[in-house]
């Protein structure tokens, strides 16, 4: 008999078709591991200027080549009626900006080749090519007067930039003079008159040119040049230099719409080791008529942006400079003054707003337990309102030209699609406009029933959780069990649609399983102090809290707690492996990049000053917090069957962390199974792998928990696969690394 067979996995969750026959009428099948690669994703939302219309891009899965590829899509924002604008079979339509005359939109696309700028009408029709550049078009920009598109070109190395006149007939590109180093970022004044670019002081040729000797030989934290901001006039070409220093670098800046100010952060040039140059970026004002900058923020600088007005810069900064304290929202005089905290006094973090039309008032949107809403500020006396309070979560902005709101919603029972409300009916979700539909095939499926749930840890804390129940679910019936544990660990499983690799609770739904879902110590949305409190007790406080969690399950009759399984990504891949060798509970384990040992983890990372927050302290000042906190210590405890993922490139938990799980329960003859995705960082990008990760986890909880026979060959996974030859992809022959341990599977 074949393993794994994609018949028997069907027959699995077919077998809760008659469960599901009780579900809303237009649920008419189970879904299936297919129906979550072949989601849909809504990107790049676009107002125009007028409000009139949206444009935005809909990524679309492609089997053949392991790839998602991206389309243009055009509604209308008072009707939501949508039309498909691009269809370039296996290629890319992104960057989506609007011409001033909101009649035309413009685009970057490598339809015939290397990556170009085409202009497009809003009623369709051919698009038009505009530029022709040697290695393709970096990014470009309409000036807000309407008069030129600017945009950059070229190799890192050499990109420069070019401008073309929208007035004349041809629309030919003209270059720009050269500057003499590279060119980054630019942006185009409000005015149109000048342009505003980031270019470093100096280039190293030789650099330049080992790279193409193919000399790969790397230096660790190389020392970089500094990057500065300079302007170009476009009527004499002009070029000024806005910045200067040999101690800082310019890593982003914006301008002010009334021309007169931009704020840029600025980097330390000194040579840094992982995140520590982050976390020293100073938020600056830089006064474009006089040349005088002075700064705003001394660390810890991230989203800035001015009213439109001019007179007032908004940033995010914590009230101190420690690790996951609420960023607040303040607020900066841009003539002279003090910043003023909006938030003070109130247990919100938020890092992004956007600003209405009148200046005086921001839009945010913050996460409040499993869901996330949309709140306005004023900007004179911080008044708050919170102005959607639906189940789900709704992520978006305020567009202040359009007059309107552009946001995506999503639910539990639904994906998450663009919507558009003006200020006067952002409250009633009727009144919405939904301009975008990228999955209708979701009404087709059978869902399992998603509850918010709370219950009590053994401190007396109270915590929550998403619990999605069992197709079909009856009161009083105990089923298994699945923990899916996020990552994070400052983050929250939140309402909205799940299906993805990482967590795809529906499956199981399918196939008869509860799914739990914890926001334990340490997630975030329940305020700075459930946030921080796992600060040199992260693992045996957030453990608690999941197993207080599962006691709850057990005690009011859901969970069968025979039969449990365990499954997390990254924090949640940590927490898996830390219950390992905690307790024998759990049939069955699915750990995904997560570490083991926080003392050779601190150095592999590429970010250390979250690990020194968690854990008390970098390694030689906290030794045996690091120790006591590491599963390894207690690995000769564990007993559960556990199945290890890690991409072969990851950065943030290395691979060498699974390698040490793996030995050691390969060494203690505890059943263990190893999938090596290769070339893949943090994050699984290829959808074929992605698969892998789903199909195998699934049936490794089959096999141990439901006493499924075998769990795994490549043969039956590829049976998974769409049979018409333009979805089904390549074999992946060489593909995942798979190592078997001793005795499993």
């Amino acid at each position: 008999m074949r393993s794994m067979r994609w018949n028997g996995v069907m027959a699995a969750l077919v077998a809760a078709a008659p469960m599901a026959t009780q579900v809303a009428a237009q649920a008419t099948r189970p879904m299936t591991f297919m129906d979550v690669m072949e989601m849909r994703s809504v990107a790049g939302g676009q107002l125009s200027p007028d409000g009139a219309r949206v444009l935005y891009t809909v990524s679309i899965p492609h089997w053949k080549s392991g790839k998602n590829f991206t389309d243009i899509f055009l509604a209308d924002a008072q009707s939501g009626a949508a039309r498909q604008m691009t269809f370039t079979r296996e290629k890319n339509e992104t960057g989506l900006q609007w011409a001033r005359d909101a009649k035309r939109f413009a685009f970057l696309s490598d339809r015939e080749g290397s990556q170009q700028v085409y202009l497009m009408s809003v009623d369709g029709g051919e698009a038009r090519k505009l530029t022709e550049a040697k290695d393709g078009v970096h990014a470009f920009s309409f000036s807000r007067d309407g008069k030129w598109m600017v945009f950059s070109a070229g190799k890192a190395e050499d990109r420069q930039l070019s401008v073309i006149d929208l007035a004349s007939a041809d629309l030919a590109p003209a270059a720009l003079p050269k500057h003499a180093t590279p060119v980054r970022d630019f942006a185009v004044a409000e005015d149109g008159g000048r342009i505003y670019f980031t270019s470093p002081d100096r280039l190293d040729k030789d650099e330049v040119k080992r790279k193409e000797k193919k000399f790969d030989v790397r230096l660790a934290d190389p020392e970089q040049p500094p990057v500065h901001l300079w302007s170009l006039d476009l009527k004499d070409r002009a070029e000024k230099r806005c910045t200067e220093g040999a101690d800082f670098t310019v890593a982003s800046f914006e301008l002010s719409k009334d021309g007169r100010w931009a704020a840029y952060v600025a980097m330390p040039s000194a040579r840094r080791t992982g995140d520590i140059a982050r976390e020293e970026a100073s938020l600056h004002l830089l006064d474009l008529h006089s040349g005088q900058s002075r700064q705003v923020l001394e660390k810890r600088a991230g989203f800035s942006a001015f009213s439109p007005d001019g007179r007032w810069l908004v940033y995010s900064a914590p009230e101190r400079f420690e690790r996951l304290r609420n960023e607040k929202l303040w607020v900066l005089p841009t003539e002279g003054g003090p910043a003023k905290n909006l938030l003070a006094g109130k247990d919100m973090s938020v890092s992004h707003a956007s600003w209405d039309e009148d200046s005086r008032t921001l839009y945010f949107t913050d996460g409040v337990g499993t869901s996330q809403h949309l709140f306005s500020l004023s900007a004179a006396d911080g008044t708050l309102a919170q102005l959607t309070r639906q189940t789900g979560v709704v992520a978006g902005a305020y567009h202040p030209e359009a007059k309107s709101f552009l946001f995506t919603y999503s639910h539990p029972q639904k994906p998450a699609d663009l919507y558009v409300a003006k200020r006067a009916s952002i409250g009633t979700p009727s009144a919405w406009v939904k301009a975008s539909d990228a999955n209708p095939q979701v009404a087709k499926l059978s869902l399992g029933e998603t509850e918010t749930i709370r219950w009590k840890a053994k401190d007396g804390a109270q915590v929550e959780g998403l619990l999605i129940k069992p197709i079909g679910y009856q009161k009083g019936q105990r089923y298994p069990l699945i923990v899916q544990l996020h990552g994070g660990p400052a983050s929250a499983e939140m309402s909205g649609f799940q299906a993805r690799y990482v967590t795809y609770p529906h499956i199981y739904a399918a196939a008869g399983y509860a799914v739990f879902q914890p926001n334990y110590r340490g997630s975030t949305n329940y305020g700075e102090a459930f946030t921080r409190q796992i600060g040199g007790n992260f693992m045996r406080l957030s453990y608690g809290d999941i197993i207080s969690g599962v006691d709850h399950l057990i005690q009011e009759g859901i969970a069968d707690g025979g039969k449990m399984g365990m499954m997390g990504w990254s924090a949640g891949g940590h927490l898996s492996s830390w219950t390992l060798t905690q307790t024998d509970r759990f049939k069955a384990i699915s750990t995904g990049a997560g570490a083991v040992n926080w003392i050779s983890m601190y150095a592999q990372s590429d970010t250390q000053s979250v690990r020194e927050f968690y854990l008390g302290g970098k390694p030689y000042e906290a030794w045996d917090n690091f120790v006591h906190e590491s599963a390894l210590k207690y690995i000769k405890n564990a007993k559960t069957p556990t199945l290890i993922h890690v991409g072969e490139a990851d950065q943030r938990v290395p691979k060498p962390q699974s390698d040490e799980l793996y030995m050691a329960l390969k060494q203690l003859k505890v059943p263990v199974e190893y999938l090596v995705y290769p070339g893949m960082p943090h994050g699984l990008v290829e959808p074929r792998y992605q698969m892998v990760k789903m199909v195998s986890e699934f049936n490794w909880f089959e096999k141990w928990i439901k006493g499924q026979k075998t769990w795994f060959d490549w043969k039956t996974l590829l049976d998974t696969l769409p049979a018409d030859a333009d979805s089904k992809p390549e074999a992946p022959g060489p593909g995942v690394c798979a190592k078997r341990g001793t005795p499993g599977g």
